[in-house]
This record gives structure tokens, C-alpha cells and sequence, in this order.
């Protein structure tokens, strides 16, 4: 008998003029930024806390939480590397991940296939169970105002 199980993540931050824009851990030019105390990869972020869903492990701050000095500034990808090492050692293998990114610009077509890359390799899964997708708010709201970015995510474990 398998023990498959899924889990959701979400994620949401303020957009601000000269701050870094991280998306999946690549960097994408743009004047505004992700406004954070780690390094706001909204992405990065959502896997973390849908694998942590599916574990059954809690979320993102309980682990990481943005009171503490020590993650200040700090790579989400040592965040989801440190995760993954916690699943593994649970045996669980991840199986895939989908997610969505909501914000109006920059536009990220041109860099999904980079996205796309560089999460597979975060997860150490095939590219072909990895799907990163980005659409907009149709210009509503605080996303449409082009003041944040949303991201959600899905992920599919399966214990060994």
C-alpha cells in the first residue's frame, strides 16, 4: 500500500522600487522588488509550506519564523533544501509540484523555462513534474495595482 498525500501552499507579498526580484531562485531584472525578511521568493515559499502541508509538519513559520534575526535576508532555497531534508528523512519522495504566480508585471513568460528549471533542480525531480504557471489579476485589486505578488502551490508526496 502507497502513502500518497498532497499539500497546499500560499503566499503573498508587497512589491516596492529597488529591492530584488526573486522568483523560483532566479533573479529577474525589474525596478520593483519583493518586500520580505528572507529573500521573498513567494514561489520558493509556497512549495516549502504545501510540502510541509503534506507532511503533516505545519508551515513555513514555525520553522522559519520572520521574527527571527538568523533568517533575515536568507535564500528561500536553503528554506526549501532544509525542508526536503526533512521529508527525506520521513522517507518521503516528492512526486510533483504545480503552482500558479499572480502579478500584473513584470510579465514571466519569457522566464518560466528558468523558473521551471531551477525548481526541478531545487526538488530534485524531473523537469517533467514540475509546472510553474503565471497569470495576472486582470489589473483588480492590490496584484492589479501592480503593489504585490501571490503565488499558490500543490504538491504530491509519496511515502516510501
Amino acid at each position: 500500500m502507497t502513502n500518497i498525500r498532497i499539500g497546499n501552499g500560499y503566499d503573498i507579498h508587497q512589491l516596492k522600487d529597488d529591492l530584488p526580484f526573486i522568483i523560483g531562485g532566479v533573479k529577474i531584472k525589474y525596478h520593483k522588488g519583493i518586500v520580505a525578511h528572507s529573500d521573498g521568493d513567494v514561489l520558493l515559499h509556497a512549495i516549502t509550506d504545501a510540502l510541509l502541508g503534506a507532511a503533516a509538519l505545519g508551515d513555513i513559520g514555525h520553522f522559519f519564523p520572520d521574527t527571527d534575526p538568523k533568517f533575515k535576508n536568507i535564500n528561500s532555497a536553503i528554506i526549501l533544501h532544509k525542508v526536503c531534508d526533512k521529508l527525506k528523512k520521513l522517507s518521503f519522495n516528492i512526486i510533483n509540484v504545480d503552482a500558479t504566480i499572480v502579478l500584473e508585471k513584470p510579465k514571466l513568460a519569457p522566464h518560466i523555462n528558468s523558473i521551471k528549471k531551477s525548481v526541478a533542480s531545487l526538488l530534485n525531480i524531473p523537469l517533467d513534474h514540475t509546472n510553474i504557471k503565471a497569470t495576472t489579476s486582470e489589473t483588480m485589486g492590490f496584484v492589479g495595482r501592480g503593489e504585490g505578488i501571490i503565488c499558490y502551490a500543490s504538491v504530491l508526496i509519496e511515502k516510501t
